[in-house]
Protein backbone atom coordinates (compact mmCIF):
# COMPACT_ATOMS: atom_id res chain seq x y z
CA UNK A 1 0.00 0.00 0.00
CA UNK A 2 1.10 3.30 -0.80
CA UNK A 3 0.80 5.75 2.53
CA UNK A 4 1.72 9.66 2.88
CA UNK A 5 2.37 10.59 5.96
CA UNK A 6 2.92 14.83 6.44
CA UNK A 7 4.67 16.05 9.10
CA UNK A 8 8.17 14.74 9.81
CA UNK A 9 8.51 15.12 13.67
CA UNK A 10 8.24 12.63 16.20
CA UNK A 11 4.99 11.06 15.49
CA UNK A 12 4.85 11.25 11.58
CA UNK A 13 8.88 9.87 11.79
CA UNK A 14 7.74 7.19 14.02
CA UNK A 15 4.77 6.20 12.26
CA UNK A 16 6.60 6.53 8.74
CA UNK A 17 9.06 3.89 10.17
CA UNK A 18 6.23 1.48 11.62
CA UNK A 19 4.69 1.45 8.00
CA UNK A 20 7.50 1.58 6.21
CA UNK A 21 8.67 -1.74 7.19
CA UNK A 22 5.57 -3.19 5.10
CA UNK A 23 4.22 -0.14 3.04
CA UNK A 24 5.84 2.19 0.30
CA UNK A 25 5.66 5.60 2.96
CA UNK A 26 5.97 8.76 1.50
CA UNK A 27 6.55 11.73 4.38
CA UNK A 28 6.47 14.82 3.62
CA UNK A 29 7.90 18.24 5.54
CA UNK A 30 8.81 21.24 4.95
CA UNK A 31 11.99 21.28 6.61
CA UNK A 32 15.19 20.53 3.70
CA UNK A 33 17.17 19.68 7.12
CA UNK A 34 14.81 16.89 8.18
CA UNK A 35 14.27 15.37 4.73
CA UNK A 36 17.98 15.53 4.12
CA UNK A 37 18.61 13.50 6.97
CA UNK A 38 16.00 10.92 6.90
CA UNK A 39 17.25 10.02 3.12
CA UNK A 40 20.43 9.55 4.50
CA UNK A 41 18.88 7.25 7.25
CA UNK A 42 20.15 9.37 9.86
CA UNK A 43 17.33 10.12 12.48
CA UNK A 44 17.11 14.42 12.83
CA UNK A 45 15.95 13.25 17.06
CA UNK A 46 17.49 12.07 20.08
CA UNK A 47 16.04 8.31 19.60
CA UNK A 48 18.04 5.49 19.57
CA UNK A 49 15.03 3.50 18.64
CA UNK A 50 14.31 5.37 15.52
CA UNK A 51 17.76 5.59 14.50
CA UNK A 52 18.50 1.76 14.51
CA UNK A 53 15.47 1.48 12.01
CA UNK A 54 16.57 3.23 9.52
CA UNK A 55 20.46 2.82 9.82
CA UNK A 56 19.71 -1.01 9.76
CA UNK A 57 16.12 -1.57 8.91
CA UNK A 58 14.98 -2.82 5.42
CA UNK A 59 12.75 0.29 5.03
CA UNK A 60 10.48 1.78 1.89
CA UNK A 61 10.89 4.98 2.93
CA UNK A 62 11.35 8.11 0.96
CA UNK A 63 11.58 11.72 2.56
CA UNK A 64 10.24 14.62 0.08
CA UNK A 65 8.74 18.43 0.09
CA UNK A 66 6.77 17.69 -2.71
CA UNK A 67 3.22 16.58 -1.16
CA UNK A 68 1.15 16.38 -4.15
CA UNK A 69 3.37 13.66 -4.91
CA UNK A 70 2.82 11.73 -2.11
CA UNK A 71 -0.86 12.58 -2.52
CA UNK A 72 -1.16 11.53 -6.19
CA UNK A 73 -1.48 7.25 -5.65
CA UNK A 74 -1.45 7.28 -2.10
CA UNK A 75 -4.49 5.14 -0.54
CA UNK A 76 -4.17 6.87 3.41
CA UNK A 77 -3.09 10.18 4.08
CA UNK A 78 -1.41 10.88 7.92
CA UNK A 79 -1.58 14.03 9.66
CA UNK A 80 0.79 14.53 11.53
CA UNK A 81 1.68 18.04 11.94
CA UNK A 82 2.17 20.02 15.23
CA UNK A 83 -0.68 22.25 16.56
CA UNK A 84 0.43 24.90 18.80
CA UNK A 85 -1.82 26.58 21.03
CA UNK A 86 -3.03 30.24 20.24
CA UNK A 87 -3.01 31.62 23.61
CA UNK A 88 -5.26 34.79 21.80
CA UNK A 89 -7.49 32.64 20.40
CA UNK A 90 -7.56 30.13 23.15
CA UNK A 91 -7.26 26.88 20.97
CA UNK A 92 -5.00 25.12 18.86
CA UNK A 93 -3.69 26.56 15.63
CA UNK A 94 -5.49 24.20 13.38
CA UNK A 95 -5.05 26.03 9.82
CA UNK A 96 -2.21 23.69 8.95
CA UNK A 97 -4.06 20.37 9.21
CA UNK A 98 -7.08 22.26 7.52
CA UNK A 99 -4.89 22.96 4.40
CA UNK A 100 -3.84 19.61 4.30
CA UNK A 101 -6.84 17.93 3.95
CA UNK A 102 -7.58 20.05 1.70
CA UNK A 103 -4.86 19.99 -0.64
CA UNK A 104 -4.68 16.13 -0.32
CA UNK A 105 -8.70 16.42 -1.57
CA UNK A 106 -7.92 18.70 -4.11
CA UNK A 107 -4.81 15.87 -5.54
CA UNK A 108 -6.67 12.77 -4.60
CA UNK A 109 -10.52 12.98 -4.05
CA UNK A 110 -10.70 9.39 -2.88
CA UNK A 111 -8.16 9.46 -0.34
CA UNK A 112 -8.65 8.21 3.22
CA UNK A 113 -7.63 10.56 5.57
CA UNK A 114 -6.70 9.62 9.50
CA UNK A 115 -5.60 12.80 11.64
CA UNK A 116 -3.12 12.29 13.86
CA UNK A 117 -2.30 16.18 14.94
CA UNK A 118 -3.95 16.84 18.11
CA UNK A 119 -7.32 18.81 17.54
CA UNK A 120 -9.96 20.40 19.73
CA UNK A 121 -13.13 18.20 20.17
CA UNK A 122 -15.50 18.06 17.32
CA UNK A 123 -12.57 19.13 14.78
CA UNK A 124 -12.77 15.98 12.99
CA UNK A 125 -16.59 16.18 12.34
CA UNK A 126 -16.45 19.78 11.01
CA UNK A 127 -13.88 19.12 8.28
CA UNK A 128 -16.24 16.23 7.20
CA UNK A 129 -18.76 18.51 6.94
CA UNK A 130 -16.67 21.61 5.45
CA UNK A 131 -15.00 19.16 2.60
CA UNK A 132 -18.07 17.21 1.97
CA UNK A 133 -15.99 14.46 2.70
CA UNK A 134 -17.30 11.13 5.06
CA UNK A 135 -13.40 9.31 4.81
CA UNK A 136 -11.74 11.25 7.60
CA UNK A 137 -11.01 9.54 10.43
CA UNK A 138 -8.71 10.98 13.80
CA UNK A 139 -6.35 8.56 15.61
CA UNK A 140 -4.69 9.76 18.75
CA UNK A 141 -0.93 9.49 19.22
CA UNK A 142 0.32 8.61 22.70
CA UNK A 143 4.05 8.60 22.51
CA UNK A 144 6.49 10.06 24.65
CA UNK A 145 9.55 12.16 24.06
CA UNK A 146 12.41 10.06 23.14
CA UNK A 147 10.92 6.52 23.04
CA UNK A 148 8.27 7.79 20.02
CA UNK A 149 9.29 4.40 18.10
CA UNK A 150 9.57 2.34 21.13
CA UNK A 151 5.50 3.33 21.70
CA UNK A 152 4.60 2.44 18.21
CA UNK A 153 6.64 -0.99 18.42
CA UNK A 154 4.79 -1.82 22.02
CA UNK A 155 1.58 0.27 21.98
CA UNK A 156 -0.68 0.77 25.06
CA UNK A 157 -3.66 1.04 22.52
CA UNK A 158 -4.58 1.70 19.54
CA UNK A 159 -7.84 4.11 19.37
CA UNK A 160 -9.00 5.20 15.80
CA UNK A 161 -12.21 7.22 15.88
CA UNK A 162 -15.08 6.86 13.20
CA UNK A 163 -18.06 8.79 12.05
CA UNK A 164 -20.35 6.30 12.90
CA UNK A 165 -20.33 2.60 13.36
CA UNK A 166 -21.63 1.70 10.10
CA UNK A 167 -18.84 -0.89 8.26
CA UNK A 168 -18.18 1.19 5.53
CA UNK A 169 -15.55 3.16 8.07
CA UNK A 170 -15.70 0.51 10.30
CA UNK A 171 -13.70 -1.17 7.60
CA UNK A 172 -11.53 1.54 6.78
CA UNK A 173 -10.44 1.85 10.74
CA UNK A 174 -9.82 -2.01 10.60
CA UNK A 175 -7.38 -1.86 7.73
CA UNK A 176 -5.69 1.12 9.51
CA UNK A 177 -5.42 -0.84 12.18
CA UNK A 178 -3.80 -3.68 11.09
CA UNK A 179 -1.28 -1.57 8.81
CA UNK A 180 -0.02 -0.38 12.60
CA UNK A 181 -0.38 -3.65 14.36
CA UNK A 182 1.77 -5.44 11.55
CA UNK A 183 3.91 -2.92 11.94
CA UNK A 184 4.30 -3.39 15.53
CA UNK A 185 6.59 -6.22 17.76
CA UNK A 186 3.69 -6.26 20.52
CA UNK A 187 1.32 -9.42 19.28
CA UNK A 188 -1.64 -8.63 21.80
CA UNK A 189 -3.01 -4.74 21.62
CA UNK A 190 -5.96 -3.05 22.46
CA UNK A 191 -7.97 -1.62 20.29
CA UNK A 192 -10.90 0.91 20.51
CA UNK A 193 -13.05 2.07 17.69
CA UNK A 194 -15.09 5.14 19.06
CA UNK A 195 -17.02 8.23 17.93
CA UNK A 196 -14.78 10.76 16.21
CA UNK A 197 -15.39 13.40 19.19
CA UNK A 198 -14.81 10.56 21.61
CA UNK A 199 -11.39 10.15 20.32
CA UNK A 200 -10.17 13.41 19.89
CA UNK A 201 -11.28 13.75 23.80
CA UNK A 202 -9.63 10.11 24.58
CA UNK A 203 -6.55 12.40 23.25
CA UNK A 204 -6.84 15.65 25.78
CA UNK A 205 -8.15 13.62 28.63
CA UNK A 206 -5.04 10.89 29.04
CA UNK A 207 -2.58 13.94 28.66
CA UNK A 208 -4.63 16.11 31.05
CA UNK A 209 -4.70 13.21 33.55
CA UNK A 210 -0.69 12.90 33.16
CA UNK A 211 -0.28 16.59 34.52
CA UNK A 212 -2.34 16.24 36.78
CA UNK A 213 -0.29 13.25 38.49
CA UNK A 214 2.48 15.68 38.05
CA UNK A 215 1.06 18.78 39.55
CA UNK A 216 0.23 16.32 42.45
CA UNK A 217 3.33 15.28 43.42
CA UNK A 218 4.70 18.41 42.69
CA UNK A 219 2.20 20.21 45.59
CA UNK A 220 3.32 17.03 47.36
CA UNK A 221 7.04 18.31 46.85
CA UNK A 222 5.81 21.84 47.56
CA UNK A 223 4.02 21.05 51.26
CA UNK A 224 6.88 18.62 52.12
CA UNK A 225 9.63 21.44 51.41
CA UNK A 226 8.02 24.37 53.21
CA UNK A 227 6.83 22.29 56.04
CA UNK A 228 10.44 20.79 56.18
CA UNK A 229 9.68 17.04 55.49
CA UNK A 230 11.22 14.50 53.66
CA UNK A 231 9.24 14.05 49.67
CA UNK A 232 10.69 11.41 48.88
CA UNK A 233 9.60 9.02 51.84
CA UNK A 234 6.21 10.93 51.69
CA UNK A 235 6.05 9.86 47.56
CA UNK A 236 7.15 6.21 48.12
CA UNK A 237 4.77 5.18 50.73
CA UNK A 238 2.15 6.93 49.47
CA UNK A 239 2.66 5.08 45.59
CA UNK A 240 3.10 1.85 47.67
CA UNK A 241 -1.18 2.04 47.34
CA UNK A 242 -1.31 0.01 43.87
CA UNK A 243 -4.28 1.57 43.33
CA UNK A 244 -1.72 5.35 42.97
CA UNK A 245 1.10 3.11 41.26
CA UNK A 246 5.12 4.09 41.35
CA UNK A 247 5.04 6.11 38.41
CA UNK A 248 4.78 9.61 37.32
CA UNK A 249 5.59 10.80 40.55
CA UNK A 250 9.42 12.32 40.71
CA UNK A 251 8.69 15.94 41.39
CA UNK A 252 9.96 18.83 39.04
CA UNK A 253 9.75 22.26 38.11
CA UNK A 254 6.07 21.88 36.73
CA UNK A 255 4.84 19.64 33.71
CA UNK A 256 6.09 20.45 30.46
CA UNK A 257 7.54 19.31 26.98
CA UNK A 258 5.47 19.84 23.94
CA UNK A 259 2.36 17.98 24.50
CA UNK A 260 1.08 18.63 28.31
CA UNK A 261 0.57 22.32 28.44
CA UNK A 262 -1.15 22.91 25.13
CA UNK A 263 -3.22 19.86 25.76
CA UNK A 264 -4.37 21.01 29.28
CA UNK A 265 -5.19 23.85 28.12
CA UNK A 266 -7.05 23.09 25.02
CA UNK A 267 -9.17 20.73 27.62
CA UNK A 268 -10.23 23.79 29.99
CA UNK A 269 -11.07 25.46 27.01
CA UNK A 270 -13.54 22.92 25.61
CA UNK A 271 -15.21 22.90 29.26
CA UNK A 272 -16.03 26.52 29.14
CA UNK A 273 -19.67 25.55 28.64
CA UNK A 274 -19.44 22.78 31.22
CA UNK A 275 -19.33 22.63 35.17
CA UNK A 276 -15.39 22.18 36.39
CA UNK A 277 -12.64 23.09 38.92
CA UNK A 278 -10.11 20.50 38.61
CA UNK A 279 -9.37 20.78 34.53
CA UNK A 280 -8.71 24.43 35.28
CA UNK A 281 -6.97 24.02 38.79
CA UNK A 282 -4.06 21.58 36.80
CA UNK A 283 -3.11 24.72 34.94
CA UNK A 284 -2.99 27.40 37.01
CA UNK A 285 -0.98 24.56 39.71
CA UNK A 286 1.80 24.58 37.12
CA UNK A 287 2.57 28.43 37.31
CA UNK A 288 1.98 28.06 41.40
CA UNK A 289 4.64 25.28 41.05
CA UNK A 290 6.83 27.46 38.60
CA UNK A 291 6.98 30.79 41.38
CA UNK A 292 7.33 28.56 44.16
CA UNK A 293 10.40 27.07 42.51
CA UNK A 294 11.65 30.74 41.66
CA UNK A 295 11.31 31.86 44.82
CA UNK A 296 13.03 28.99 46.25
CA UNK A 297 15.78 30.18 43.69
CA UNK A 298 15.56 33.53 44.44
CA UNK A 299 16.50 32.97 48.60
CA UNK A 300 19.63 30.82 47.59
CA UNK A 301 20.80 33.87 45.42
CA UNK A 302 20.28 36.33 48.51
CA UNK A 303 22.00 33.89 50.84
CA UNK A 304 25.38 33.61 48.73
CA UNK A 305 25.46 37.28 47.74
CA UNK A 306 27.31 38.72 50.61
CA UNK A 307 30.52 36.60 49.88
CA UNK A 308 30.44 37.64 45.93
CA UNK A 309 30.16 40.36 43.81
CA UNK A 310 28.21 38.99 40.77
CA UNK A 311 26.34 35.18 41.07
CA UNK A 312 26.49 33.26 38.37
CA UNK A 313 23.77 30.97 37.97
CA UNK A 314 23.94 27.62 35.80
CA UNK A 315 20.80 25.98 33.95
CA UNK A 316 21.17 22.59 33.03
CA UNK A 317 19.66 21.40 30.24
CA UNK A 318 16.40 23.30 28.44
CA UNK A 319 14.91 19.45 27.54
CA UNK A 320 12.49 18.07 29.87
CA UNK A 321 14.34 14.65 30.82
CA UNK A 322 17.61 13.44 29.69
CA UNK A 323 16.59 11.16 26.82
CA UNK A 324 14.91 14.44 25.30
CA UNK A 325 16.44 16.43 22.32
CA UNK A 326 12.90 18.88 22.54
CA UNK A 327 13.13 22.48 24.12
CA UNK A 328 9.12 23.44 23.42
CA UNK A 329 7.37 24.49 26.24
CA UNK A 330 9.95 22.79 28.85
CA UNK A 331 9.27 23.70 32.26
CA UNK A 332 12.71 25.29 33.07
CA UNK A 333 12.18 27.97 30.49
CA UNK A 334 9.20 29.17 32.60
CA UNK A 335 12.38 29.42 35.57
CA UNK A 336 14.92 31.32 33.30
CA UNK A 337 11.65 33.99 32.32
CA UNK A 338 11.04 34.39 36.06
CA UNK A 339 14.73 34.84 37.40
CA UNK A 340 15.72 37.29 34.65
CA UNK A 341 14.49 39.83 36.75
CA UNK A 342 17.12 38.82 39.48
CA UNK A 343 20.20 40.57 40.38
CA UNK A 344 22.36 37.19 39.00
CA UNK A 345 23.98 36.57 35.60
CA UNK A 346 22.77 32.93 33.86
CA UNK A 347 24.31 30.80 31.74
CA UNK A 348 22.78 28.04 30.29
CA UNK A 349 24.55 24.26 29.45
CA UNK A 350 23.25 22.60 26.61
CA UNK A 351 24.86 20.60 24.30
CA UNK A 352 22.24 20.06 21.28
CA UNK A 353 21.26 23.90 21.38
CA UNK A 354 23.22 25.04 18.02
CA UNK A 355 22.77 28.90 19.31
CA UNK A 356 25.08 31.17 22.07
CA UNK A 357 22.04 32.40 23.48
CA UNK A 358 18.96 31.55 24.94
CA UNK A 359 16.14 34.25 25.66
CA UNK A 360 18.93 36.68 26.09
CA UNK A 361 21.47 33.89 27.91
CA UNK A 362 24.57 32.78 27.05
CA UNK A 363 24.57 29.23 26.05
CA UNK A 364 27.75 27.06 26.45
CA UNK A 365 28.49 23.52 25.67
CA UNK A 366 31.51 23.39 28.06
CA UNK A 367 30.22 20.94 31.02
CA UNK A 368 33.51 22.11 32.72
CA UNK A 369 33.76 25.61 32.58
CA UNK A 370 29.94 25.67 33.12
CA UNK A 371 30.09 24.13 36.39
CA UNK A 372 33.25 26.51 37.23
CA UNK A 373 31.52 29.53 36.91
CA UNK A 374 28.33 28.37 38.45
CA UNK A 375 27.55 29.28 41.80
CA UNK A 376 24.12 27.49 41.55
CA UNK A 377 23.28 25.35 39.49
CA UNK A 378 19.75 24.32 38.78
CA UNK A 379 18.49 21.25 36.92
CA UNK A 380 14.75 20.13 36.65
CA UNK A 381 16.46 16.35 36.30
CA UNK A 382 20.34 15.47 37.21
CA UNK A 383 22.19 12.73 36.00
CA UNK A 384 25.79 11.62 37.23
CA UNK A 385 27.85 14.34 35.44
CA UNK A 386 26.65 16.73 38.44
CA UNK A 387 27.74 14.41 41.10
CA UNK A 388 31.37 16.67 41.75
CA UNK A 389 29.37 19.70 42.53
CA UNK A 390 26.03 18.63 43.74
CA UNK A 391 26.55 21.10 46.86
CA UNK A 392 25.59 23.71 43.87
CA UNK A 393 22.66 22.28 42.77
CA UNK A 394 19.44 23.01 43.40
CA UNK A 395 16.65 20.61 42.31
CA UNK A 396 13.33 18.82 42.87
CA UNK A 397 14.45 15.27 41.24
CA UNK A 398 14.49 13.45 44.72
CA UNK A 399 14.37 9.74 42.64
CA UNK A 400 16.74 10.86 39.83
CA UNK A 401 15.02 9.12 37.41
CA UNK A 402 12.58 10.53 34.55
Amino acid sequence: MKIAIVGAGYVGLSNAVILAQNNDVFLVDIVKEKINLINKKISPFFDNDIQHYLSNVSLNLIATADANYAYEEAEIVIIAVSTNYDSNNNCFDISNVETIIKNALSVNPKINIFIKSTVPVGFTERMRKKFNYEFIFFSPEFLREGKALYDNLYPSRIVVGVPEKKSKYLKKAQIFINLLKKGAKKKKIKTFFTGLSEAESIKLFSNTYLALRVAFFNELDTYAQTKKLCSSEIISAVCADPRIGNFYNNPSFGYGGYCLPKDTKQLMNNFKDVPENLISSIVKSNKTRADFISKNIFDRIENIKSNESRIVVGVYRLTMKNDSDDFRESSIQNIIKSMSSFDCDIVIYEPLFKETTFLGHMVTHDLMKFKKISHIIIANRIDFSLEDVKEKIYTRDVFKRD
